[in-house]
């Protein structure tokens, strides 16, 4: 048992899960007896916020998942969650300690297996933490795994991905997992919304990515997102829209080994690069 800790970009500070728990695929058990008082306050408090937010502003999907997590006023248990979503979508989610490498990442989506973090931010953390907690991957995540639809570009994701590694090409199948599951947006008839786990689990950039004058908004294109750098540190520039999650599952379907091969040679945008074409 034990992996060694795993620590994306630029980070001074280790990695606070316990490493040492997980298995080979990193997964770990949850270990609810460990919460504190205080944990399942700063849950409930933190989901309090958030789910006064979402309305105007998150898709209808989403809001009609969300009361699939169950308990709002403390930690959830991950094994009854699972009882819910399995009957669903066949989907479960596990444990892990935090940050994972991309190879047992992409094996578990490909599973249907989503990794979530096993522990909470501090009550000093409580409106910005720096990588992913338990809230960012239960309130964020797991809802939309409740939806046959975007369940299956999850699981197609993650296949992809496997044969991404092997092709080289994780970082430009990883900027397609930033605008889209972490910070995608969706065009419903009543206006914008976001879907996007990141944006949906943040008080600022919430309202920020669907209201704000400043970020641009453009129709998700495969090869546009692909060249597109990303900022973790700040609200995003760019935002990416679909009209439906069906998009999502059908731009998938095509073999990208060809794209990867086109996009080799191709310059990459920045983050805040304005685009020529109407924005959406």
């Amino acid at each position: 048992m034990g992996q060694a800790p795993v620590v994306y970009g630029q980070s001074s500070r280790p990695p606070r899960g316990d490493y040492g728990r997980c298995g080979a695929d990193y997964t770990c058990p949850q270990d609810f007896a460990a919460y504190t008082p205080q944990d399942h306050d700063t849950y409930r408090r933190l989901y309090e916020r958030q789910s006064a937010l979402l309305p105007g502003l998150a898709a209808d999907a989403f809001i009609a998942a969300l009361p699939s997590l169950g308990a709002r006023d403390r930690i959830p248990r991950f094994d009854e969650i699972n009882e819910r979503l399995w009957r669903a979508t066949r989907w479960e989610i596990v444990g892990v300690p935090g940050l994972i490498p991309e190879v047992p990442f992409f094996t578990l989506l490909a599973n249907r297996k989503f990794p979530v973090t096993d522990w909470i931010r501090t009550p000093e953390e409580f409106d910005y933490i720096v990588e992913p907690d338990i809230f960012h991957d239960l309130f964020g995540h797991v809802p939309l795994l409740f939806n046959p639809v975007f369940a299956d570009y999850v699981q197609r994701y993650g296949q992809g991905g496997l044969k991404a590694h092997g092709l080289g090409a994780c970082e430009l199948l990883s900027r397609l997992y930033w605008y889209t599951i972490e910070f995608g947006l969706i065009r419903q008839p009543d206006g914008l919304r976001a879907y996007g786990a990141g944006i949906l689990s943040s008080a600022g950039e919430l309202p920020y990515s669907v209201t704000s004058p400043e970020p641009q908004r453009l129709p998700l294109q495969l090869e546009r997102t692909m060249r597109t750098r990303y900022q973790i540190d700040s609200f995003q520039k760019t935002y990416f829209v679909i009209d439906d999650f069906e998009q999502l599952f059908d731009m998938t379907a095509p073999d990208f080994a060809p794209i990867y091969q086109r996009l080799a040679g191709q310059p990459e945008f920045a983050a805040d690069a304005r685009d020529a074409a109407v924005a959406a």
